[in-house]
């Protein structure tokens, strides 16, 4: 009786606690140990952080602007898409379904499983069975939330980013008093040259861009947003400078109570941290580290699932993805399509060997989204976007993208050039299916069979336009 279509329930609040919980969850709790182990040192590490905070700003506000100029969800793929053209945006659509979201899950599902059991099994290491049965559980509980309903999706978000915050001070806390009664021995010849290798470096940024990653994530539901216009940038820049200042705390604090060697050997760094700083919090903080990562999964589902609703009504990916269930108002079909493909790479990924696998598509196509900023305003010169930022920001960070990228073929040439070949191989399908249209014959048991799915699955295409 109601017309079908996504509703605006991401208010201020909401829009800040998707960033917070987006970029705070396993990445500050694994990937200090990938910093450390390329970047070679302490201070060298604490310098990675540092640059990716500094890069991820600069990014953020690139994609507030993009979010006031450009008016539809999406994220990198609609910025893409109306900035550079439909080779490009379907190119980033196929290596985003096919390798960079289904590999950043399995890393966040993993990292749930492996800190959820790990109160369970200290001092011995987690079995891998079950951690990956419990990290499975995990990404289809935020999966069927997900389906379920918006709202509860985003109040959860909420409740997890204040959940993330506790985690955060609950290792800055010790760590910062203990710096204060002296022990700085750690942080002996924190600039050690000698074991710095500067083809590992691009490694280091990824696994440090990784932990900041999801500082995008309000351009994916731009369309639910409340006052999109102020929101955006205000919610950006908010969040951002917090998990900034945050994340070099958390690590000052990691580096006061554990040593190098403790840290590269730590399987789970939080809780190597707090076996030798809070013994009392032994139980408690894994959990947090795991309900972080919870937080993560359902920001995920939550802003991918609107990438391929709007890809799909763009006509570049099958029409059932572009539809809503007629009662609950969530993209159903867009959200249950990533389970098939997370749950493969769960059951057979490494956390670090997934981390470089998708990083090289996913900074690759950051790249050429703030790329398209540039040429969108040289070839619209007469828009003027409510949020600017000086043509310095994006031409940099386009720059230090597309660099690191070029780089990291030195570092880890076998899984770049896996994820570059998985980018490349959704050429001749964009060629003979996106393309060119395909025959009458062939639309008729395509169209057949989405008609009967979305019967079964009570699903309509959107009646009103939000953008």
């Amino acid at each position: 009786e109601e017309a079908i279509f996504l509703r605006k329930k991401i208010t201020l609040l909401r829009a800040f606690s998707l960033l917070i919980g987006s970029m705070v969850g396993s990445g500050i709790f694994i990937s200090p140990k990938g910093v450390l182990k390329n970047s070679g040192s302490v201070g060298f590490s604490l310098v990675v952080w540092f640059a990716c905070g500094l890069l991820s700003m600069f990014g953020a506000l690139c994609y507030a602007e993009l979010g006031t100029r450009i008016t539809k969800s999406g994220g990198h793929y609609i910025y893409i898409l109306e900035t550079l053209g439909p080779l490009p945006s379907f190119l980033f659509l196929w290596a985003e379904f096919f390798a960079i979201r289904p590999a950043n899950s399995a890393v966040v599902s993993l990292a749930f499983g492996r800190y959820m059991l790990e109160p369970f099994f200290a001092p011995c290491a987690a079995p891998v069975p079950a951690v990956k049965l419990v990290s499975l559980l995990g990404y289809y509980t935020v999966l069927t939330l997900n389906s379920w309903s918006v709202t509860w999706s985003a109040r959860l978000q909420t409740a997890l980013s204040f959940v993330k915050l506790l985690a955060l001070a609950l290792i800055i806390v010790p760590g910062m008093m203990m710096l204060a009664q002296g022990h700085t021995e750690n942080f002996q010849d924190a600039f050690d040259r000698q074991s710095l290798v500067l083809d590992k470096l691009p490694l280091a940024f990824y696994a440090g861009m990784f932990a900041y990653s999801g500082w995008f994530q309000t351009s994916f539901v731009r369309e639910e947003l409340v006052r999109p216009e102020r929101n955006i940038p205000l919610a950006v820049i908010v969040s951002v400078i917090t998990v900034i200042v945050g994340y070099m705390l958390t690590n000052v604090s990691y580096y006061t109570v554990l040593g190098t060697q403790d840290v590269l050997a730590s399987p789970a760094v939080a809780v190597s941290f707090v076996q030798r700083a809070f013994k009392s919090l032994i139980s408690v903080v894994p959990v947090l580290v795991a309900l972080s990562c919870f937080g993560t999964m359902n920001g995920g589902i939550f802003t991918f699932s609107r990438t391929l609703f709007v890809a799909s009504r763009e006509g570049q990916w099958p029409p059932l993805f572009s539809m809503i269930h007629i009662r609950r108002h969530t993209p159903l079909p867009a959200v249950m399509l990533m389970f098939p493909l997370v749950t493969a790479m769960v059951c057979i990924g490494d956390i670090y060997h997934l981390l470089n696998f998708f990083s090289f598509s996913r900074w690759l196509f950051i790249g050429l989204a703030t790329l398209g900023l540039i040429v969108h305003r040289l070839q619209h010169p007469e828009l003027h976007s409510p949020f600017q930022v000086p043509l310095f920001v994006p031409i940099s960070f386009t720059s230090i993208c597309l660099f690191i990228v070029a780089m990291s073929f030195y570092s880890d040439p076998v899984n770049i050039s896996i994820g570059c070949t998985m980018v490349l191989s959704g050429f001749p399908v964009y060629y003979l299916v996106i393309h060119r249209q395909m025959s009458s014959r062939c639309r008729s048991p395509f169209y057949d069979l989405t008609h009967k799915l979305q019967l079964l699955l009570e699903v309509v295409q959107q009646e009103i336009k939000t953008y």
